[in-house]
């Protein structure tokens, strides 16, 4: 068939048969089959594929392994692990890091299995004078599958119990960097492309990963399987694929979703994220409408499983995202014929498509907030409003020669790579906004950027701008610049990774590690710690002592309770915080400098700052307050205990004190 005879045909036809066309011609060109597999005219075509997917296969998992072996070297070489004490490994893991941690160190430790998740599913140590389950509040099924594994494994005597955690979560970066690899050679039909991915997530690992310091962070275990299940949907919406393929696929799809949204507390905005892109997509007839319900019906599943096994934690159930999806597939039913018809009668549909899907998702989000009293996760939306203005796009459209130059378009914009796109640019809005999400949009935009270097499409979209397109001309400018790029990669970084690989520190933090040390010497088994968010995490890990509150923010009562507890660092009086202490059953109350005297934030962003305003009283320090704030009648807590005077000794008794932390006891009464 000549090339203007598949012109031809391409704009004879209209909607979703616009990309399998130009799918199938741009094959054609490519000497690629429709299952994206390279086609050769010699008779070694078939060998040598078999050859390319075996070396690049190699590859993959080669780069995988050394990543993981690179940043196992790192944290070890950061912190000279292999030979510090075992408190001050446990105190390596900050804040909210140690407190998943302690949740397999208290499984392992554990007399049985079964009282280990007793223990779980009925704790009163995280809370005190409260009992809670930690398996609904909290996403440490991987830390619970981890114990048993460690268990049931002959590896005890070989192995303790820490490296086997670690070890694990290094592991994972294995995989995270293979699915990166594989997205960007399916988008762009050759492993170079993954290799460059692979490459840039290594070279930029300060804004890819932070996991060799934040080991236990929800997001590092959860982030290679969305990077595995991007993958799954990348290959999925590639056109032609055997029914036994695409089912398979599917199957992958969801286990990595389930997997994704079991380990992070957040995942229903990351896939909230994704299914806005595939409704975008679909809305424009950019992918196969059969697939993309699929894949809504996915993710309800995996998000509805996940809620099973959290006790029907009613955050899940409450989510925007199954309200969203719900919506989707209810239009879906009562709307026909969406993509049928004329330009402005496909626009006016459209329109009241995505009008009738937004009022129906907000309506039943309500509406389950409403049945469950949902208020857990307002603290989120709060912050979504601070950081994004939400309005309604909007589009044009022209006739005649423009809808041959949209076809055109939609020809050089293959379903896999319309995904990733739209992928990439909202993660990055949402990277701009949240410095925790940067590690999803930069991970993504190493692939995105290697597949941009080496598409066909691209390069052969800029040669025809300048007249000089051929497809062999195409190919030799894709995989010189790919290997150049790569060349000089290496050449940069390498010393660079070198100098970092032979730089040796060790962990030093002797004020804490006495703190811990005192606590477990000096304290009863039962007694209960009142303090910071973060120094409790440690608290417990280290000590397995009561806390009265954790960083965890996920559930409304414990965000109002460190709120009262909090009150140490506030400009309060000695017989309110008693009280408020005491109503929490706190026998011990821990002090920190850094807090108390916090210079490193500016005036306002303090905690004792946000503190005062909250309570009405004028800030310390030079500056402007609101005109509605107050002068204190008492002086700071934190600093006036200090003193030793009658009204704070006779509520509060010093027991420990160092450089960085001072320790009071609660008289049982007043």
């Amino acid at each position: 068939m000549e090339m203007t005879d598949i012109m031809t045909t391409i704009r004879q036809r209209k909607g979703g048969r616009v990309a399998e066309l130009a799918e199938e011609q741009l094959s054609e060109e490519k000497n690629v089959k429709p299952d994206g597999k390279i086609q050769s005219d010699h008779t070694g075509g078939k060998l040598w594929n078999i050859l390319s997917l075996t070396v690049g296969g190699i590859v993959a998992i080669c780069l995988g392994l050394l990543t993981s072996v690179y940043i196992a070297t790192l944290h070890e070489n950061d912190l000279w692990f292999s030979n510090i004490k075992e408190v001050e490994r446990e105190i390596s893991f900050r804040t909210e890091c140690g407190l998943y941690y302690s949740y397999y160190k208290q499984m392992v430790q554990a007399a049985s299995i079964q009282q280990g998740l007793h223990g779980l599913v009925y704790d009163n140590k995280t809370e005190s004078v409260r009992t809670i389950n930690i398996l609904e509040r909290m996403n440490v099924y991987q830390e619970v599958f981890l114990s048993i594994l460690y268990r049931i494994l002959p590896i005890q005597q070989y192995l303790e119990p820490v490296y086997f955690y670690i070890y694990t979560l290094f592991g994972l970066q294995a995989v995270y960097v293979i699915a990166l690899y594989v997205t960007s050679w399916l988008l762009s039909g050759t492993w170079l492309s993954g290799l460059l991915a692979a490459f840039w997530y290594i070279t930029n690992r300060i804004d890819t990963t932070r996991v060799e310091f934040t080991i236990p962070l929800r997001e590092n275990w959860a982030l290679p399987f969305f990077a595995v299940q991007i993958a799954a949907i990348t290959y999925l919406l590639r056109t032609h694929l055997q029914p036994a393929h695409e089912r398979l696929t599917l199957l992958a799809i969801f286990i990595a979703t389930f997997l994704f949204s079991l380990t992070w507390q957040f995942n229903q905005f990351m896939m909230l994220i994704q299914a806005l892109v595939l409704f975008i997509l679909d809305c424009f007839d950019m992918l196969p409408t059969a697939k993309v319900m699929w894949l809504y019906i996915i993710q309800i599943s995996g998000l509805l499983l996940v809620c099973v096994l959290q006790f029907f934690n009613s955050m899940i159930l409450g989510s925007l995202l199954i309200s969203f999806n719900a919506s989707v597939l209810i239009a879906r039913t009562i709307q026909k014929n969406l993509k049928k018809g004329s330009l402005l009668s496909r626009l006016g549909k459209l329109f009241l498509h995505v009008l009738f899907v937004s009022c129906l998702t907000l309506l039943v989000n309500k509406l389950i907030k409403k049945i469950l009293n949902l208020e857990s996760d307002e603290h989120i939306f709060k912050f979504l409003k601070a950081k994004f203005g939400f309005g309604a796009t909007s589009g044009s459209t022209k006739a005649g020669k423009s809808m041959e130059k949209m076809e055109d378009c939609t020809i050089a914009l293959k379903p896999g790579a319309a995904y990733n796109l739209i992928h990439t640019v909202l993660f990055g809005c949402l990277a701009l906004s949240t410095m925790r999400m940067k590690y999803l949009w930069t991970s993504h935009m190493c692939v995105f950027a290697s597949f941009g270097l080496c598409s066909t499409e691209v390069w052969g979209l800029i040669l025809k701008c300048v007249r000089l397109y051929t497809s062999r001309r195409t190919y030799v400018i894709r995989y010189s610049l790919t290997i150049i790029t790569l060349l000089y990669i290496s050449y940069k970084f390498w010393p660079g990774i070198m100098d970092e690989l032979s730089e040796l520190r060790e962990f030093y933090d002797p004020d804490t590690v006495e703190l811990m040390n005192w606590i477990k010497s000096n304290t009863p088994n039962t007694a209960v710690f009142a303090g910071s968010m973060q120094l409790l995490a440690g608290v417990k890990l280290c000590t397995g002592r009561v806390l009265t509150n954790h960083p965890h923010y996920e559930d409304k009562h414990l965000r109002e309770r460190t709120k009262q507890i909090y009150q140490i660092y506030a400009k309060r009086s000695p017989e309110d915080v008693y009280r408020i202490l005491r109503s929490f059953g706190t026998d011990y109350v821990i002090l920190e400098d850094s807090i108390c005297y916090e210079r490193r934030h500016s005036r306002g962003c303090r905690l004792r700052d946000l503190l005062d305003v909250a309570n009405g009283h004028i800030m310390d320090g030079l500056g402007e307050n609101e005109p509605d704030l107050k002068p204190s009648l008492y002086p700071r807590f934190c600093e006036e205990i200090k003193k030793n005077l009658p009204s704070y000794t006779v509520r509060f008794t010093r027991v420990f004190q160092n450089k960085t932390f001072h320790v009071y006891k609660l008289a049982k009464h007043k």
